[in-house]
């Protein structure tokens, strides 16, 4: 059963083959994501599950600012009600593979939670996405090793500096994954057509019941 405030959106009942929980970013909301995201992907037998932040915000500050103590108690919080939405889902629907997805603060949030150890998804995809906090701050690097994971960016980005997307890149390519991370130059803070047939590719992978393969033209 969907969370309050969560949306559901996409293919019900025995008709799912395939999950993907879509974390949207500041400011926004699920039927942002829903029309943004959602109906551009045409995705067939995929039950969405779009999560709520209750501010309209997941924390306060910018990703790239230093982690103080109240941006940890938002930070957790926030992981805590996403690892609650994902559990809802798969709840509803076990034993299908599930896609973690977000944009910008989303995709920030969702790249935390795989970084906190919480059960891992069956893939992600972190569009215009980087670490919380900084380098020098102290913060878990427990993504599962292995996974399947779509990261973007743009060059100009006013939210996600390139170099805070880099070090991402970094950090989840060395846990071992298959990391398709792509740069986009001149993009808007919006999520592109590339960056929808790569997410509309992993969802029709999952549904038919193998990894992505990450290989959707840019």
């Amino acid at each position: 059963m969907a969370m309050p405030g969560a949306l559901r959106c996409g293919a019900r009942g025995g008709d799912v083959r395939a999950l993907c929980v879509f974390v949207h970013g500041r400011g926004q909301s699920p039927e942002m994501m829903e029309t943004d995201v959602v109906d551009r992907l045409g995705a067939a037998h995929v039950a969405f599950h779009l999560p709520r932040a209750p501010r309209g915000s997941w924390y306060d500050a910018r990703a790239v600012d230093p982690l103080d103590d109240p941006t940890r108690a938002q930070l957790s919080a926030a992981l805590d009600h996403l690892s609650a939405e994902v559990a809802a889902i798969r709840a509803d629907y076990p034993g299908r593979p599930l896609l973690l997805a977000g944009f910008s603060q989303g995709a920030c949030l969702a790249l935390e939670y795989l970084c906190r150890g919480d059960p891992p998804p069956a893939a992600a995809a972190l569009l215009t996405g980087c670490r919380v906090g900084t380098a020098a701050c102290v913060r878990p690097d427990r993504a599962p090793q292995g996974l399947p994971v779509y990261l973007t960016g743009g060059d100009d980005d006013p939210w996600i500096p390139v170099g805070a997307w880099a070090e991402a890149a970094l950090a989840l390519g060395r846990r071992g994954g298959a990391l398709r991370a792509d740069l986009f130059p001149g993009r808007g803070h919006e999520v592109a057509v590339a960056e929808i047939a790569m997410l509309r590719a992993m969802l029709a992978d999952l549904v038919a019941g193998h990894a992505p393969a990450l290989e959707a033209a840019r």
